[in-house]
């Protein structure tokens, strides 16, 4: 998938709605240089950034992602078929998380499901690490993961699961020789 199509797809719905990055940055809460960074980059910023700046424009996230071919979807259900998932972040990510979107067909939706393979870095930092509106779930599928929430570290195996409020800064890197796999809800206050 080329990726650039959705760092153009953002650029092209913010001119589209008159909007200056300044604009953009004050309604998101990120900087204007990021979100320039952003519309000029070939790697789109991780699908949580996407979903704020999808929320300040009033789409979407799913309209900023490259469309597959094949028949819309009834809009009261989204069936993802294991094989037929695909990736939506791949290396765009400070972590180089790997994303599957789950529901991308769904239009209007209040919760945007992944599935994720956690990389293993570890640059916590407050600048990289993830902060969006809303709640999220995580559950660990396979493997191990070191989450990061609110300045503290936790272990977690497969089987366990956070909820937690999005808006505070969180992160997680796989621990082992495996990436962890998880599974991934945030819910929006409002519509995705």
């Amino acid at each position: 998938m080329d990726e650039s199509v959705i760092t153009k797809k953002l650029k092209q719905l913010r001119k589209q709605k008159n909007l200056k990055l300044a604009e953009l940055a004050e309604r998101t809460g990120l900087t204007k240089g990021y979100l320039s960074r952003i519309e000029n980059s070939k790697n789109p910023p991780p699908i949580s950034t996407l979903g704020r700046i999808a929320e300040a424009l009033g789409v979407d996230v799913t309209d900023l992602l490259p469309k597959a071919g094949g028949p819309v979807q009834d809009q009261e259900l989204a069936i993802s078929r294991k094989n037929q998932r695909k990736e939506i972040d791949k290396g765009g990510t400070p972590y180089g998380y790997i994303y599957e979107g789950l529901a991308l067909e769904k239009k209007g939706k209040n919760m945007e499901p992944l599935l994720v393979s956690v990389g293993f870095d570890q640059k916590v930092d407050i600048q990289t690490d993830f902060r969006h509106q809303g709640e999220e779930f995580i559950l660990v599928l396979e493997g191990r993961m070191e989450f990061f929430f609110k300045g503290k570290s936790y272990i977690l195996e497969q089987g366990d699961s956070a909820y937690f409020d999005a808006d505070i800064p969180h992160s997680g890197r796989s621990l082992g020789e495996k990436k962890a796999k998880i599974l991934i809800v945030i819910y929006s206050y409002k519509r995705l």
